[in-house]
C-alpha cells in the first residue's frame, strides 16, 4: 500500500455493510491507514485493471506479542466473488509464515460468509470476545497453523 491507495480503500470500508455496523467513519479509516503506513505497516492492495480492488493489513507480531494477526480485510464490492480475497489471504498467510508459525484474526458472529471462508481456508474458532468493539456482537478468534 502507498498513500495514494488510501482514498480507495476507505471507500472499501466506508461502502462495506459490515463496517457500517462498527461506525466507521471516513476520517476514522483515513487516519488509520495513514497511522499504520507512518509505522510501517504491513498492507497489501490488489488491483484489477489499476483500480484498488481489495486490501489486507498484517500484524506480524500483533497477536499475542507472539503471532501474527490480520486485523483487516476489504474486498470492493464491486469485485467480490472474483478470488480477491482468497489471493490476499493467501499473500497474507505467505509473509506472515515467514516471520510466524501461525495467525489469528477475529470474526463477527452475524459474519456467517466470512466464517465459512476462513474456515474453509485451516481456521479453527478458538475463543469468543463478547462486547469487545461494539456492545451486543460477539468477535470470534480464529487460528491457523501456518507451519
Amino acid at each position: 500500500m502507498t498513500e495514494a491507495d488510501i482514498p480507495a480503500c476507505v471507500d472499501i470500508m466506508v461502502s462495506t455493510s459490515l463496517w457500517q455496523r462498527y461506525d466507521v467513519s471516513k476520517e476514522g479509516a483515513t487516519r488509520r491507514f495513514q497511522e499504520g503506513l507512518a509505522r510501517g505497516a504491513v498492507i497489501f492492495v490488489a488491483e484489477v485493471e489499476g483500480e484498488v480492488a481489495g486490501f489486507i493489513w498484517c500484524e506480524a507480531q500483533g497477536a499475542f506479542a507472539r503471532s501474527g494477526y490480520i486485523p483487516l480485510v476489504g474486498v470492493s464490492p464491486r469485485h467480490r466473488g472474483r478470488g480477491i480475497g482468497t489471493a490476499l489471504m493467501d499473500r497474507a498467510e505467505a509473509f506472515l509464515a515467514t516471520v510466524s508459525q501461525d495467525v489469528f484474526l477475529l470474526v463477527s458472529d452475524f459474519n456467517e460468509a466470512a466464517q465459512r471462508f476462513y474456515r474453509r481456508r485451516g481456521y479453527v474458532h478458538v475463543g469468543s470476545l463478547p462486547d469487545y468493539i461494539v456492545p451486543g456482537v460477539t468477535e470470534y478468534i480464529y487460528r491457523k497453523r501456518l507451519t
